[in-house]
């Protein structure tokens, strides 16, 4: 599955940086947020892959901080990503005559700049937080990687100002997008209902079809499993929860974008056969040469 998510999302990056015809802001955000899904599994898996081959579950306690600081950076980047995703549909569909003027190369590379600065000092805070703690020499964490509320959960201080400022940016990072993506969509569906034809509508929804499928994928995987975790209080549902954002929902995103859109496949196409054409070109030009 690791392997899969990699070669899959690795794709989607190569098929965009390298067709022209994909240099837009739909496709320069569908490139970052598949750079973000290999990096979030990139932070776990391996380590666990590791562990199993050496049939070693230990980890440093620089490790965990580490890991632990990375996973909350990429996972909280996928979330605000597609929120930005969101809003470039909102503004394609809506305002289409002037897509080109409000989604501009600064403006999408600044987006995603600011995104990536705000998630990477949020993150920052929680692993400095963590650092304030005290730990047994010897602890064992009920998971498959340092997840931040079970190293929390497992501190011999005082822990009470870690699980406030971890609630309070588990709303403003979790319900704070996904009410964004809602009120995106409220808009996206006023403009679609006064579009007259069928087949604008078609069109128009259509768009829109492969982000709301990776939306509810990762929202309501996360949240669902992680409400049963926390009504049951074990471990085994929570390990559930992350294996889903971490692992599934990042590996089916190349196969949920590519598989409806043919812009992707094209591009897919173009890129799987480039070095072919690259290693006929001078066979072909031997054989003219040759001839002449």
């Amino acid at each position: 599955m690791y392997l899969i998510t990699v070669f899959g999302n690795l794709l989607i990056v190569l098929a965009v940086s390298s067709d022209s015809h994909l240099h837009t802001p739909m496709y320069f955000f569908l490139s970052n947020l598949s750079f973000v899904d290999i990096c979030v599994t990139s932070t776990t898996i391996p380590k666990m892959l590791w562990n199993i081959q050496t049939e070693s579950r230990g980890i440093t306690y620089e490790g965990c901080i580490t890991q632990m600081y990375f996973h909350i950076l990429f996972a909280d980047l996928d979330d605000i990503l597609l929120t930005v995703m969101a809003y470039d549909q909102y503004v394609a569909i809506c305002h289409p005559l002037f897509y080109t003027v409000i989604m501009s190369p600064r403006l999408c590379g600044l987006l995603v700049l600011i995104s990536w600065v705000l998630i990477a000092l949020h993150s920052l805070l929680h692993s400095l937080m963590v650092l304030r703690l005290s730990f047994c020499p010897e602890m064992q964490i009920p998971h498959f990687f340092c997840e931040l509320s079970q190293v929390v959960q497992l501190a011999s201080s005082d822990n009470f100002l870690n699980n406030i400022v971890m609630y309070f940016a588990a709303v403003l990072m979790g319900v704070g997008p996904f009410a964004g993506i809602l009120y995106t969509y409220s808009k996206i569906v006023s403009c679609i209902c006064k579009i007259s034809s069928a087949q604008g509508k078609y069109i128009a929804f259509s768009t829109c079809v492969s982000h709301l499928v990776v939306v509810s994928l990762f929202y309501f995987t996360a949240l669902g499993v992680y409400l049963s975790s926390a009504a049951t209080h074990t471990s085994h549902s929570s390990t559930i929860a992350s294996v889903m954002y971490t692992v599934v929902t990042p590996m089916l995103n190349p196969f949920i974008y590519s598989l409806r859109n043919q812009d992707i496949k094209g591009a897919l196409k173009r890129f799987y056969f480039m070095p072919t054409l690259k290693d006929q070109i001078p066979s072909a030009l031997d054989c003219i040469v040759q001839s002449l």
